[in-house]
């Protein structure tokens, strides 16, 4: 008798102490999800969000704000709406004719050739004022607009001045920058290299886009063929 007794007395014991470890692990689960998943934003720039120790994008204050998970996760679901809107927008939407422009301008200022470069930059002109933006939503559009009105501009200076090739070459600074503008934001189905000189544009340095992998610096010609380097792989 004094055995069973015993016996449940231990029972009891090892289901009470197993009810308090699952109790605790239980409690202990939810913890370290949150921990894991939760997103802090900047105090200053609420719509930056991270992790826990992560510094604002805009101002390098630390995130120290919790951001409420509903709210969080709705902000990931916009973003990832606006993606998808995005690449619907200009899944019939193309570049490549500007691209092929400027690369034929690019080229023909490697080999210091103004004559070529000013043809090439008649022909950007006219294809960057024909595209069809009929594809593209509102906000794309706008862009699109922004940045073809500025590489318009310099593609006609670009244009009209053969025989200046320093003057050409000024102009191809900003032009450069503008067409690797419309391909961040539009994407490119040709593989692409963003070269970077930092002797041009008086020092401070300018980008140039390339088909090839090769350094051609279309800044200096032969003067100076291979200076520079690959920043970026589109």
């Amino acid at each position: 008798m004094k055995n069973i007794i015993l016996s449940t007395i231990s029972m009891a014991f090892v289901l009470v102490s197993c009810n308090q470890k699952n109790k605790e692990t239980v409690s202990a689960d939810p913890k370290t999800t949150q921990t894991d998943s939760q997103l802090y934003a900047c105090s200053m720039h609420p719509e930056i969000t991270g992790k826990k120790g992560d510094t604002c994008s805009k101002c390098g204050m630390e995130l120290t704000e919790p951001v409420p998970q509903t709210d969080a996760v709705d902000k990931g679901n916009a973003a990832a709406s606006r993606e998808v809107e995005k690449s619907a927008a200009v899944t019939n939407f193309s570049i490549n004719e500007i691209v092929s422009n400027y690369l034929q301008m690019k080229n023909a200022l490697v080999k210091d050739d103004s004559k070529s470069a000013a043809n090439a930059g008649k022909e950007l002109f006219v294809t960057l004022s024909k595209v069809n933006l009929s594809p593209l939503d509102t906000k794309l559009k706008a862009q699109y607009l922004e940045i073809a009105d500025d590489a318009k501009e310099h593609a006609e200076h670009i244009g009209d001045n053969s025989g200046k090739i320093d003057h050409q070459r000024e102009h191809f600074v900003m032009l450069s920058q503008d067409v690797n503008d419309l391909i961040q934001v539009f994407g490119t189905t040709q593989k692409l290299y963003q070269d970077y000189c930092p002797m041009a544009n008086d020092g401070k340095g300018a980008v140039w886009i390339s088909e090839i992998k090769e350094i051609k610096n279309p800044y200096y010609g032969s003067k100076m063929g291979n200076c520079g380097s690959i920043k970026k792989t589109f």
